[in-house]
């Protein structure tokens, strides 16, 4: 009897374990039956559209005349937002998601390659709607990530992007917090964000 105790305690523990590590990583399950380029969310009527991994693009989608990126990358998106949604051209079309945040420019500064204001994380400035987030590269993703400030609280932001990696989610909730007058994002490869 004890032992059965046991062993249904462990599965219990197990099942809520599962879930935990779900929650945790944002993983979207459904993601292994969308097709490649359908609408899976969108921001402000901007659709974001499914990266299939193993499927890379190397069509460019140009949206009234501008160069938005390689479809279905975190970069198109980003791009395809702020043009449509907030009327900006970035000064430099291309480039990897890395290379939106420009390394040393003091926090609030103007980032000329983007025309947008730059800002550190840690900063003395608070995120905000709209804000384009930029992550940076890791050894199993050399090009970072961006994805758009979709919602900020007094703890917590959310942010909405465009391939996220594998069974992630488009939507990502991170925790937020001011510490010696700084607004910090609970999310080490958070480099900073932009605004316009």
């Amino acid at each position: 009897m004890k032992r059965k105790n046991t062993l249904i305690l462990l599965a219990i523990l197990s099942v809520f374990g599962s879930i935990g590590v779900y929650r945790y990583l944002n993983l979207d399950i459904r993601s292994l039956s969308y097709t490649q380029g359908i609408e899976v969310d969108s921001l402000n009527g901007i659709p974001v559209y499914h990266h299939e991994w193993g499927k890379p693009s190397d069509k460019r989608r140009i949206v009234n005349g501008y160069n938005t990126g390689l479809e279905f990358q975190c970069v198109e998106f980003v791009k395809r937002y702020y043009f449509l949604n907030l009327g900006h051209r970035m000064s430099n079309p291309w480039g990897h998601a890395k290379s939106f945040f420009q390394t040393g420019l003091p926090d609030g500064h103007l980032n000329k390659e983007r025309n947008l204001k730059q800002f550190t994380n840690p900063s003395s400035h608070k995120p905000a709607v709209d804000d384009l987030l930029v992550f940076a590269p890791t050894r199993f993703n050399p090009y970072g990530h961006v994805a758009i400030v979709s919602a900020v609280s007094e703890n917590h932001i959310e942010t909405i992007s465009q391939n996220p990696g594998v069974l992630k989610g488009t939507r990502e909730r991170i925790s937020l917090k001011q510490k010696d007058g700084k607004w910090v994002i609970g999310n080490k490869r958070i480099m900073g964000w932009l605004r316009k």
